[in-house]
């Protein structure tokens, strides 16, 4: 089964989606569309598509099996309601919305209507994760009992003051939990130092499993800095590090003082790039689009990461630690 594909959205990383599906041979890019003429034509024309505007023009004359969303952060919401309205299976780019009401209706009309709804959460997909998360069901680490998250560089602005919290490091809630487990509650310190939003925070979270962890978040320093993005994961028998997401996995073992590290080799490009990530993502998704199957990384894993955010602005503004259960789905 070849998988028609359209992609919404003609920026930066619209032009990644773009690129995975044009190049596989299991699917077919059949459509961009974007909010100017000139930017669908441009970007269509750079793939030998055709360029659309209109969504439901889109829709019916191309009839794709598959719509993935990468449209500016804040301006989800409309389109993806109204592709889920039209009966389009998806894949969005995270943040899903900005607004946890906005998250429930995208669920509830995509639950009612049957359709195939996910979101990327690419991080999840980088070699060192997958050998991290490995090392942890197996073990090695023992039990659980703090985990880190430190990522930062620089701003991408937007109107809502919370666009840190809420657009990048909702990559910091997914892997956290996807490494560790349910967060239980968190306590936040934030500062708007700098031009007026709240472009650092610093996160305590408390976990399910009685392991503690951090988020440092920022808009004020530089993806040029090494170790922009550091996880660091430790427990009763280990520890773990994780450098850039796709640069580096160290593995310690308590009272060792000897390491062991992963990096990818000469040959091994793919493993070293983070837009490889999607790739990998995709590689599932295509899976289970033919098979049935449900998305690997569904869109409540959206929703999940706005409740977990939610949660650290409501901590913020009482001044006290909050319980994450408060903003759970009613």
């Amino acid at each position: 089964m070849t998988v028609r594909v359209a992609v919404v959205g003609a920026g930066g990383w619209g032009r990644q989606h773009a690129r995975i599906f044009s190049g596989r041979s299991d699917c077919e890019l059949v459509a961009i569309a974007a909010r100017t003429p000139s930017s669908a034509a441009e970007r269509a024309a750079e793939y030998r598509t055709a360029p659309y505007t209109d969504l439901g023009a889109m829709l019916k004359e191309t009839r794709p099996d598959l719509v993935t969303v990468c449209l500016p952060n804040e301006g989800h919401f409309e389109p993806t309601l109204a592709l889920i309205d039209a009966g389009a299976n998806l894949l969005v780019e995270k943040p899903l919305v900005f607004d946890l009401a906005e998250a429930d209706e995208l669920l509830r009309r995509a639950e009612d209507r049957g359709i195939f709804f996910g979101i990327n959460f690419n991080h999840r997909y980088a070699e060192p994760v997958v050998r991290a998360q490995r090392a942890i069901q197996d073990g090695v680490l023992g039990d659980l009992i703090f985990l880190t998250w430190r990522f930062g560089g620089e701003a991408n602005y937007g109107e809502s003051p919370h666009a840190n919290l809420i657009e990048t490091q909702c990559h910091g809630f997914d892997m956290l939990e996807h490494l560790g487990g349910p967060i239980r509650s968190i306590a936040a310190q934030m500062t708007r130092k700098t031009y007026g939003a709240y472009s650092t925070v610093a996160l305590a979270l408390g976990f399910e499993n009685d392991a503690v962890g951090t988020i440092l978040g920022s808009y004020d320093s530089s993806y040029a800095y090494p170790d922009s993005q550091l996880i660091e994961i430790n427990g009763t028998a280990g520890r773990l590090t994780i450098h850039d997401t796709v640069r580096r996995l160290t593995l310690s073992r308590a009272g060792d003082e000897t390491s062991s590290v992963w990096e990818a080799g000469y040959f091994n490009d793919e493993a070293r790039s983070f837009h490889s990530t999607f790739d990998r993502h995709v590689d599932h998704i295509i899976t289970a689009l033919q098979t049935g199957a449900p998305p690997p990384i569904p869109a409540t894993a959206g929703r999940r990461a706005l409740q977990l955010a939610q949660t650290a602005i409501a901590s913020h503004d009482r001044g006290t630690r909050v319980e994450t259960e408060e903003f759970a789905p009613a």
